[in-house]
Protein backbone atom coordinates (compact mmCIF):
# COMPACT_ATOMS: atom_id res chain seq x y z
CA UNK A 1 0.00 0.00 0.00
CA UNK A 2 2.93 2.20 1.09
CA UNK A 3 4.72 1.82 -2.59
CA UNK A 4 1.07 2.51 -4.24
CA UNK A 5 1.10 5.87 -2.39
CA UNK A 6 4.54 6.78 -2.97
CA UNK A 7 3.91 6.15 -6.68
CA UNK A 8 1.03 8.37 -7.25
CA UNK A 9 1.48 11.22 -4.75
CA UNK A 10 5.24 10.81 -4.25
CA UNK A 11 6.40 14.01 -6.12
CA UNK A 12 4.45 15.86 -2.97
CA UNK A 13 7.51 14.47 -0.91
CA UNK A 14 10.10 15.70 -4.01
CA UNK A 15 9.03 19.02 -3.50
CA UNK A 16 10.64 18.71 0.04
CA UNK A 17 13.71 16.50 -0.87
CA UNK A 18 14.61 16.77 -3.74
CA UNK A 19 17.35 13.62 -4.20
CA UNK A 20 13.81 11.77 -3.32
CA UNK A 21 13.45 11.98 -6.71
CA UNK A 22 16.06 9.60 -7.67
CA UNK A 23 13.64 6.84 -6.10
CA UNK A 24 10.32 8.80 -7.31
CA UNK A 25 10.64 8.48 -10.56
CA UNK A 26 11.72 4.49 -11.48
CA UNK A 27 8.75 3.73 -8.87
CA UNK A 28 6.44 5.58 -11.09
CA UNK A 29 7.77 4.33 -14.20
CA UNK A 30 7.38 1.03 -12.79
CA UNK A 31 3.91 1.52 -11.36
CA UNK A 32 2.51 2.83 -14.69
CA UNK A 33 3.90 -0.15 -16.55
CA UNK A 34 2.51 -2.40 -14.56
CA UNK A 35 -0.92 -0.93 -14.87
CA UNK A 36 -0.80 -0.06 -18.32
CA UNK A 37 0.76 -3.91 -19.29
CA UNK A 38 -2.02 -5.23 -17.17
CA UNK A 39 1.13 -7.37 -15.37
CA UNK A 40 1.14 -8.70 -12.25
CA UNK A 41 3.45 -7.40 -9.59
CA UNK A 42 6.20 -9.41 -8.49
CA UNK A 43 5.83 -8.85 -4.58
CA UNK A 44 2.17 -10.21 -5.50
CA UNK A 45 3.49 -13.66 -6.25
CA UNK A 46 5.64 -13.46 -3.16
CA UNK A 47 3.00 -12.63 -0.82
CA UNK A 48 0.38 -15.04 -2.35
CA UNK A 49 3.71 -17.90 -2.03
CA UNK A 50 4.29 -16.56 1.67
CA UNK A 51 0.27 -16.99 2.49
CA UNK A 52 0.28 -20.49 1.51
CA UNK A 53 3.82 -21.90 2.85
CA UNK A 54 1.57 -20.28 6.63
CA UNK A 55 -1.29 -22.27 5.33
CA UNK A 56 -3.56 -19.52 4.35
CA UNK A 57 -4.77 -18.85 0.61
CA UNK A 58 -3.94 -16.70 -1.66
CA UNK A 59 -5.85 -14.91 -3.98
CA UNK A 60 -6.46 -14.42 -7.46
CA UNK A 61 -5.37 -10.95 -9.73
CA UNK A 62 -3.24 -8.03 -8.57
CA UNK A 63 -2.68 -5.71 -5.29
CA UNK A 64 -5.05 -3.18 -6.35
CA UNK A 65 -7.74 -5.05 -7.22
CA UNK A 66 -7.73 -7.30 -4.18
CA UNK A 67 -7.03 -4.17 -1.63
CA UNK A 68 -7.51 -1.25 -2.96
CA UNK A 69 -10.55 -1.44 -5.24
CA UNK A 70 -13.16 -3.21 -2.82
CA UNK A 71 -12.64 0.14 -0.94
CA UNK A 72 -12.70 2.59 -3.81
CA UNK A 73 -15.02 0.81 -6.77
CA UNK A 74 -17.82 -1.84 -6.51
CA UNK A 75 -16.58 -3.33 -9.68
CA UNK A 76 -13.70 -5.98 -10.52
CA UNK A 77 -11.29 -3.88 -12.07
CA UNK A 78 -10.97 -3.75 -15.99
CA UNK A 79 -8.32 -2.95 -18.46
CA UNK A 80 -10.22 0.52 -18.94
CA UNK A 81 -9.83 1.12 -15.10
CA UNK A 82 -5.99 0.03 -14.82
CA UNK A 83 -5.75 2.70 -18.08
CA UNK A 84 -7.51 5.50 -16.27
CA UNK A 85 -5.29 4.03 -12.65
CA UNK A 86 -2.19 4.58 -14.63
CA UNK A 87 -2.72 7.75 -16.18
CA UNK A 88 -3.92 9.19 -13.04
CA UNK A 89 -0.46 8.04 -11.12
CA UNK A 90 1.13 9.44 -14.93
CA UNK A 91 -1.14 12.72 -14.71
CA UNK A 92 -0.50 13.82 -11.23
CA UNK A 93 3.63 13.28 -11.25
CA UNK A 94 4.28 15.21 -14.10
CA UNK A 95 2.21 18.31 -13.07
CA UNK A 96 4.08 17.92 -9.59
CA UNK A 97 7.30 17.36 -11.37
CA UNK A 98 6.22 20.19 -13.97
CA UNK A 99 5.98 22.46 -11.03
CA UNK A 100 9.12 21.49 -9.23
CA UNK A 101 11.10 22.26 -12.24
CA UNK A 102 9.21 25.15 -13.06
CA UNK A 103 9.73 26.29 -9.54
CA UNK A 104 13.39 25.18 -9.79
CA UNK A 105 14.15 27.45 -12.36
CA UNK A 106 12.07 30.53 -11.16
CA UNK A 107 14.26 30.02 -7.65
CA UNK A 108 17.46 29.93 -10.12
CA UNK A 109 16.60 33.19 -11.90
CA UNK A 110 15.96 34.91 -8.74
CA UNK A 111 19.41 33.94 -7.21
CA UNK A 112 21.08 34.84 -10.45
CA UNK A 113 19.72 38.57 -9.75
CA UNK A 114 21.06 38.75 -6.64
Amino acid sequence: MGFVLFVVMGGLLVLRWRRLAWLHVPAVVWGVTIEWAGWICPLMRLENSLRRRSGTTGYQGDFIEHYLLPLLYPARLTPEWQMMLGGVALVVNVFLYWWIVKGQGQRSNADIRR
